[in-house]
């Protein structure tokens, strides 16, 4: 007799309830996405100093035109609450302490991929055009790109251009964002 596999989909609430009661360990690299409970990648030395060379970069351009948001939880439906790497969220008097972001918050979202390219593209990023979320960068570590996409549309993105060495990409909610990709991997 063979047992099949079953799935079970958990709501944001049965995730958040299970953190609650120790269930899911408070340091536990995990985040809920369409239901399901993922294990985040290990982060290693590089993707942490990309992470924060970016955070550098990107608070002395933004001020008070958004908070810079590392490694968050954003809301973006019932059933998914990923915890991107970067997120310019538009700016709030709490600072997001009565709530979790949500997609409608986020003015540019940021994942940066080392062993995750897969998972972020091909997982999250669907969920992100879905929630509508206006924009979103993805950096390529081995590569070396940074990918921008926009014009949220069903499960993707209109439009997606791709930035290389030399090259430097504006956000298209804060103009005044510009981010050279040679300064990300310097």
């Amino acid at each position: 007799m063979s047992l099949a596999s079953v799935r079970k989909q958990f709501s944001v609430d049965d995730y958040n309830r299970m953190r609650e009661v120790g269930i899911l360990a408070e340091d536990d690299r995990l985040e809920l996405l369409a239901g399901e409970i993922y294990t985040m990648s290990p982060v290693g030395p590089l993707h942490v100093a990309l992470v924060n060379r970016l955070n550098r970069l990107l608070q002395r351009q933004v001020g008070e035109q958004g908070i810079v948001s590392v490694q968050n939880p954003i809301r973006l439906d019932q059933r998914s609450e990923p915890q991107p790497d970067l997120a310019i969220l538009a700016p709030r008097a709490d600072f997001y302490s009565g709530a979790l972001a949500t997609a409608d918050d986020v003015l540019l979202l940021i994942e940066v991929a080392d062993s995750s390219l897969a998972y972020d593209r091909d997982g999250k990023l669907p969920l992100y055009a879905r929630a509508r979320m206006s924009e979103v960068w993805l950096l390529d570590v081995v590569s070396r790109t940074l990918t921008q996409y926009t014009q949220p549309r069903h499960n993707s993105y209109a439009q997606r251009q791709a930035f290389g060495m030399g090259m430097s990409l504006r956000a298209t909610l804060l103009p005044s964002v510009v981010v050279a990709v040679d300064e990300v991997f310097a």
